[in-house]
């Protein structure tokens, strides 16, 4: 490592929020000067408890975010947390909204905010974002690691389901009257949800959600040994059944032990690779000239050899 990077290594390893930030920063670029602060940041282990949520756009996911991170600093742990924004498919431009929603935090040592752009990655979470996650893991001394990791999806539909590659826990965040049981059952991200938030629960029909989301899980196969997502109510706005919350997460974290998150850190780790693989063969796609689609069109060439010449090419 040259000077400039060894020195930002030593003040990350430190705990330096500063140096933590620079890192983000250059991980999301993807420059190579992230490199050596990822294979420090990997050597750690699993060092924190890494949440993913995620659900339907007004659903509050940032309000429930939030709400996590007063109860969780209730009880003196250190948080982080990476909100995904949508960016837009026009302009790629992101509004990187979240942290306005957080900003009572922005004095506390002990928060640490960050937003990124999804840059139209279709499962909801951006290429990098994998790297960032794991510098935010493995920063600083045991004393002031982060304890706790939030992840918040762009949660855009039932098809953004990557965030349970991403994560050792998947928090899906519902309301009333969002679908009846069956329909919750057949939704693919249901299916990833590791425990379950019915929000906004002072809304009429919240009783009648938790019944359908708990019947619906019953209704696919299971054993004995199965999780089946546990069902609660909150109201994040008002901080009211947080702390529940925190609790079926922690009983999940029981449920895979040692070797289930040593699992789920292999499924993190084979996302990544595989995010940019594609986020590389797309680039090569877009850079290939509008002379080998046009051969397409025209019929000179069919759209299998097309791809073929994309993915031998140089």
């Amino acid at each position: 490592m040259t000077g400039p990077v060894l020195d930002l290594a030593a003040r990350y390893q430190a705990g330096d929020l500063r140096a933590l930030a620079r890192a983000v920063t250059l991980a999301e670029a993807g420059l190579p000067a992230a490199r050596p602060l990822l294979k420090i940041a990997r050597s750690g282990g699993i060092r924190s408890v890494v949440v993913g949520i995620t659900g339907s756009p007004g659903s509050g996911k940032s309000t429930l975010t939030d709400a996590l991170i007063s109860v969780l600093r209730a009880q003196g742990k250190r948080v982080a947390v990476l909100a995904v924004d949508p960016s837009s498919p026009y302009s790629g431009g992101a509004i990187l909204g979240d942290r306005i929603r957080m900003l009572r935090w922005h004095a506390d040592s002990g928060v640490f905010v960050r937003s990124l752009a999804s840059r139209g990655a279709l499962g909801g979470l951006s290429a990098r974002t994998m790297a960032v996650l794991a510098l935010l893991e493995g920063g600083g001394p045991p004393e002031k690691h982060c304890d706790w990791i939030i992840l918040e999806t762009v949660g855009v539909g039932q098809s953004e389901v990557d965030v349970a590659a991403a994560c050792d826990h998947t928090l899906l965040v519902v309301t009333p009257a969002g679908g009846d049981g069956v329909q919750a059952f057949k939704a693919g991200i249901m299916e990833i949800a590791d425990v379950i938030a019915v929000n906004k629960s002072d809304l009429p029909g919240s009783s009648r959600t938790v019944r359908e989301l708990t019947s619906a899980q019953a209704l696919g196969w299971h054993d004995q040994h199965s999780w089946l997502a546990p069902v609660r109510k909150t109201i994040a706005s008002a901080g009211e059944g947080i702390e529940s919350v925190v609790e079926a997460i922690l009983k999940h974290r029981a449920h895979l032990g040692e070797a289930g998150l040593a699992e789920r850190r292999r499924l993190r780790a084979e996302f990544e690779v595989r995010s940019l693989v594609q986020e590389r063969l797309l680039r090569r796609a877009r850079n290939a000239g509008g002379e080998l689609y046009a051969r397409v069109a025209r019929g000179e060439l069919d759209a299998e050899a097309a791809a073929d010449q994309l993915l031998s090419g140089p």
